[in-house]
């Protein structure tokens, strides 16, 4: 297949293995959780400290066992996902502290912000996982929030949930919860991953005692991990693209490593939303053309090492869902999916380089999402698409309109949107001249109030509840 997006040779790809796994041998990744530690050590790491170091032979046998392809159950299981390979999931914004007006202002989010969000998800006809920590409610207390989120995700979406990675004990709290759902820790085990959690590096070349802790517990229980690493170049990692790939990379091997020390065969994701710094502000840009030239090399390492591969969706440095943040999300989006990003994270909502969501956005940002799929449709080329005898029929100055065909597939054949405008200026006019943005205004109000609460069985919802409050009280 062409593409004018640069394609990494292997003798180019196996560069930058080479240099991480430098890295990885002669200075090392720092892991500031003592039970990882441990676990290095028992495996015949040499440890120095907190500084584990890393030979070729041991990474390759972790990546022997590291899954190319998995299975993420949903509550629903007609609405399960796969991630690796061909497949690939949207999963909305995460980990933004406040909420953009229709006014451009902010406000600090709230619970009922982070429910509807996951209402949105539910209805959502291209939004095919629900995340986790679409906004930092500020209204809960902070050590427990995620009790609150995780009951919500369940509760209230059927879909696949993110996890939540916190902190150790929020990824315990996370695993029981899902226990109570598929019936015990056992069975849980069984039935293979059904979160996705978000592990970052603290580049460059650290894991956090959170990070590393939540990483030990979800991979024994067999949950799926994204391992990213989160490179500002120039700033916590090196100027050039070059640079920054050996640097995620070498930390990304190092947290693989350690989830398949922990439990041989444990789904991980390959992953990274790493970018450039802005030369002018000092700080970081998600909507820079540097973001997308990473996303494809990501794809394409990640498929050296046969892993699945996540990277950020519709993300922009803009602070209103204005034409620039069209612009930039769109841009980081379809690269992400042409190239082969398994598990696209912030596909819908996110403004500001990760400071807000915007409930206009994420309608927005979900069109185009539908819209990618539909771009990434392969075309049925047979004798009866092509259809000759059809268009002898109509030959020469003929018109197809009317022919059985047309209305045959007149509703299936071409993306059908009732959210972009195509009307003319005049049908446009009579409409109220309302920009996108200001539609979806209007479409937010109707999604959520034709919401409908999945089914539960009220015992396990009553048992999340009761596990909510009893951990809520120590």
């Amino acid at each position: 297949m062409y593409d004018r997006m640069q394609t990494l040779t292997q003798e180019e790809m196996t560069r930058i293995h080479d240099a991480a796994m430098d890295l990885l041998g002669t200075t090392g990744i720092a892991f500031n959780e003592d039970e990882a530690l441990t676990i290095f050590k028992k495996n015949g790491f040499k440890v120095d400290g907190k500084t584990v170091y890393f030979t070729e032979a041991r990474v390759r046998n972790a990546l022997s066992t590291a899954p190319s392809r998995f299975t993420v159950t949903a509550r629903n299981p007609e609405k399960s996902v796969a991630v690796g390979g061909d497949d690939y999931v949207f999963v909305p914004g995460y980990g933004a502290p406040f909420i953009t007006l229709t006014s451009g202002l902010q406000r600090e989010s709230t619970m009922d912000d982070y429910d509807n969000f996951c209402k949105l998800v539910q209805t959502s006809r291209h939004i095919n996982m629900n995340g986790f920590m679409m906004v930092e409610p500020s209204d809960v207390p902070a050590d427990t929030a995620h009790l609150d989120m995780i009951f919500s995700s369940i509760i209230l979406c059927d879909k696949p949930f993110m996890g939540s990675p916190v902190s150790k004990q929020g990824a315990r709290d996370c695993v029981d919860m899902a226990a109570v759902v598929w019936g015990g820790m056992d069975k849980l085990r069984a039935v293979g991953p059904v979160t996705v959690s978000l592990i970052n590096s603290l580049s460059p070349l650290q894991f956090s005692d959170e990070m590393a802790g939540s990483l030990i517990e979800l991979a024994r229980a067999n949950q799926a991990c994204v391992i990213a690493s989160l490179i500002m170049a120039g700033s916590s990692g090196p100027v050039t693209l070059a640079g920054v790939l050996a640097l995620q990379t070498a930390e990304i091997l190092a947290g693989l490593t350690l989830a398949q020390l922990v439990n041989p065969g444990a789904p991980v994701v390959y992953g990274s939303t790493s970018s450039a710094m802005d030369m002018k502000t000092g700080g970081l840009s998600i909507g820079c053309p540097e973001l997308s030239v990473v996303v494809s090399a990501t794809a394409q390492m990640a498929r050296f090492y046969n892993l699945p591969s996540r990277s950020g969706g519709s993300l922009t440095d803009a602070h209103f869902p204005d034409a620039q943040a069209a612009v930039e999300s769109t841009l980081a989006l379809t690269t992400a999916a042409r190239n082969g990003i398994n598990f696209i994270l912030h596909a819908a909502g996110i403004l500001g380089s990760y400071i807000s969501m915007s409930y206009e956005k994420f309608l927005i940002d979900e069109e185009v999402c539908g819209i990618t799929r539909r771009l990434l449709k392969p075309m049925e080329i047979t004798p009866g698409s092509i259809d000759t005898d059809m268009i002898k029929t109509v030959g020469i100055g003929g018109q197809y309109l009317t022919q059985p065909k047309t209305f045959q597939l007149c509703r299936t054949e071409f993306h059908l949107t009732d959210f972009m405008n195509r009307q003319n200026h005049a049908g446009w006019k009579a409409g109220g001249r309302k920009r996108i943005d200001e539609f979806a205004v209007d479409r937010l109000g109707q999604r959520l109030a034709r919401y409908e609460k999945p089914g539960i069985d009220p015992g396990v919802e009553a048992a999340l509840a009761d596990f909510v409050t009893r951990r809520k009280k120590g």
